[in-house]
């Protein structure tokens, strides 16, 4: 049910009168056969609000209210022009939409839904906001896929209604790991590694100073329990930047060694595998350190390594 003169006059070559009418034509049909509608106000960040969609939104309540059926409105920033500041005008308002829509249509929050789009980087924002204001549920993708530059991610409103309510309310956070494992591995989509909560680098480190706060106190550089939460321990990566502690560190989280067990940046070896590293991108190597050759240099010292109780 597009609300905005751009849909409404170029889109359908409709005045808004017909549109409304249009509208709530279908509605009525939808009542008539014990259906609960859900009312998809599409392109609401750029419609007259108070012209055209509180009005309609207001007969959609008496409906409701006569028929004794509920109507859910689901406020769609089609565009992803939404704005979440407070004292922004509408219709780019989150909050104002939100208050608008209950205090003058007279819709309570559980017949509200935020349907957003992150255009301008503003889709979680958004929905958080919508969320605050007083509106029931957001719609959201997994790993955020849609339209254009996508939608609001499921993950990441699992994480921010934690942040919000200081619990997961029954959910599981660890699925949100294997649901990304499934995706890419069962469409071959390519799942940029820079991906909040999901992306390879999500939690990787490279710089060497960074891995040695990780090897003196996790919290130091890694934002809360991946391992816990996500089921996805902190990693680092080793590059010419790492230095001892960054190679010290792949080596105990790689073969996950804790405590007492863990192998400190001082032992000889790490300087040896140091040495190696230094003198690969000196030759000019601009790639990563990958796994399998630091596999193969932790092979090449294990007799050095398992005489000081290190077994891999």
């Amino acid at each position: 049910m597009s609300c905005s003169d751009y849909h409404i006059f170029k889109k359908m070559g409709l005045t808004r009168a017909q549109a409304l009418d249009k509208y709530l034509g279908i509605v009525k049909e939808c009542l008539s056969h014990g259906l609960r509608p859900r009312c998809h106000f599409e392109d609401i960040t750029r419609a007259d609000f108070y012209g055209f969609v509180i009005p309609f939104a207001s007969e959609l309540k008496k409906l409701s209210d006569e028929s004794g059926i509920p109507i859910k409105i689901r406020a769609c920033d089609t565009m992803g022009y939404g704005i979440p500041y407070p004292g922004v005008a509408l219709p780019r308002s989150v909050s104002g939409i939100i208050y608008g829509l209950q205090h003058y249509a007279g819709f309570t929050s559980d017949m509200l839904e935020w349907h957003g789009h992150n255009d301008f980087y503003k889709g979680v924002v958004n929905a958080s906001t919508a969320w605050m204001y007083g509106c029931g549920a957001v719609n959201c993708s997994l790993l955020g896929i849609g339209e254009r530059t996508g939608n609001v991610p499921v993950e990441a409103m699992v994480m921010e209604y934690a942040s919000l309510k200081g619990h997961f309310n029954g959910m599981d956070p660890t699925v949100i790991t294997e649901i990304a494992d499934y995706i890419v591995n069962e469409t071959g989509y390519e799942l940029p590694p820079m991906t909040p909560f999901v992306g390879s680098h999500f939690n990787l480190t490279r710089a060497g100073i960074h891995a040695d706060g990780l090897l003196k106190d996790e919290e130091i550089y890694n934002i809360f329990d991946t391992d816990k939460i996500l089921n996805r321990p902190a990693s680092v990566s080793v590059t010419n930047t790492s230095g001892l502690a960054g190679i010290a560190c792949w080596i105990n989280r790689h073969y996950k060694l804790k405590g007492d067990a863990s192998i400190d940046k001082k032992h000889p070896v790490i300087a040896k595998i140091k040495d190696w590293v230094d003198a690969e991108y000196a030759a000019g190597r601009i790639t990563l350190i990958s796994d399998d050759e630091l596999e193969g240099l932790i092979e090449k010292y294990k007799d050095e390594l398992a005489a000081d109780g290190f077994k891999f």
